[in-house]
């Protein structure tokens, strides 16, 4: 037995962190206060039961237990330890209860924007797993996302994988979803407008806005430069970072710049999307997650992916279509 020093004052020994199993040993056996029936109630060896709890009274300093050949019975110390130890191991207990079933716990999934491909993939998904709660997010750019992601506060997003930065992306888990055409979003007053679709080259010399200067988006800020680059077709200078769709509608109807988008883009009122063409450039949109995440609302928006995939033909690139190599590369390697 470790005796405390008589001073108050006096520095306490230092203690290690007690292990829920030693607790469990020690209220079996002043529960039943006989170590073979505790053994057995614990299914473990008699030995190791005694082992536990010769141990627990060594971290703890003092004596739990008064043993004869005849009886137990708790000390002092043991009757004050008691109440405690059940409490700790109550609180084990609803732990490892609320962490046993993944679908416990709702998933959490970034959309970018409503309306598009993850919006459907979403739905589907929840056709699956009716029993499980997904809930939608709008970080409003795959970089952004990302780094919620890795900080546990985000589960699921989609978008342009090849644009995070490498260090990143190794720590995500990655399933390309669809060859997403592109399109321009014009303003109704534009000379373009008035056409059914717009080739890359009509956008030469113009000003296109693409999320320039906006921290959370700076995947598809970086696809647009490389396709921009191709065209001769301007980057539109930074805008006030605008938060939720009805303030992104007000400051790009006061720029007045056309928006670089994808097809299905919901069209803001004034203006009108149409999509590129000759050749049509798309945008490789992928459904990322925290590596090693297990969950079944993320295994049922994988299976929703694949199965509208599937049926749209969202994985089919169209013929002679514009894509960097990099995001190529990406689309091609499958699911990890």
């Amino acid at each position: 037995m470790v005796s405390y020093p008589a001073d108050p004052d006096a520095p306490v020994p230092h203690r290690a962190d007690i292990a829920p199993r030693l607790l469990r040993a020690f209220v079996a056996v002043a529960e039943d206060l006989h170590f073979t029936r505790a053994a057995a109630r614990l299914y473990i060896a008699q030995q190791a039961l005694s082992r536990d709890v010769r141990r627990l009274e060594r971290e703890l300093g003092a004596e739990l237990l008064v043993r004869t050949t005849r009886q137990v019975a708790l000390t002092a110390e043991g009757e004050r330890l008691l109440p405690y130890a059940r409490r700790v191991l109550e609180a084990h207990a609803d732990l490892a209860a609320a962490f046993a079933d993944p679908a416990a716990r709702p998933l959490f999934v970034d959309l970018n924007t409503d309306g598009m491909t993850a919006a459907r993939v979403l739905a589907r998904a929840r056709e699956l797993v009716p029993g499980c709660e997904l809930m939608a997010r709008f970080e409003s750019g795959l970089t952004w996302a990302a780094g919620e992601i890795l900080a546990g506060r985000l589960d699921v997003s989609f978008g342009r994988a090849a644009g995070l930065d490498p260090a990143v992306r190794a720590r995500l888990g990655l399933q390309p979803v669809r060859y997403e055409p592109m399109a321009v979003l014009l303003p109704v007053g534009h000379p373009l407008a008035a056409r059914e679709s717009v080739a890359p080259a009509d956008l030469a010399g113009e000003t296109v806005y693409a999320g320039d200067g906006n921290p959370r988006t700076g995947e598809w800020t970086d696809l647009a430069r490389l396709l921009f680059a191709k065209w001769g077709i301007r980057l539109a200078p930074p805008v006030p970072l605008a938060v939720g769709v009805a303030e992104f509608q007000r400051v790009m109807a006061k720029s007045a710049y056309p928006v670089l988008c994808v097809v299905g883009f919901p069209p803001m009122p004034g203006t009108v999307v149409r999509p590129l063409v000759g050749p049509v450039p798309v945008s490789p949109l992928l459904m990322v997650w925290r590596a090693g995440l297990r969950h079944p609302g993320l295994d049922a928006l994988r299976e929703a992916a694949a199965r509208l995939g599937a049926a749209e033909g969202w994985l089919v690139r169209p013929d002679g279509s514009w894509l960097p190599e990099a995001d190529a590369a990406l689309m091609s390697a499958g699911t990890g």
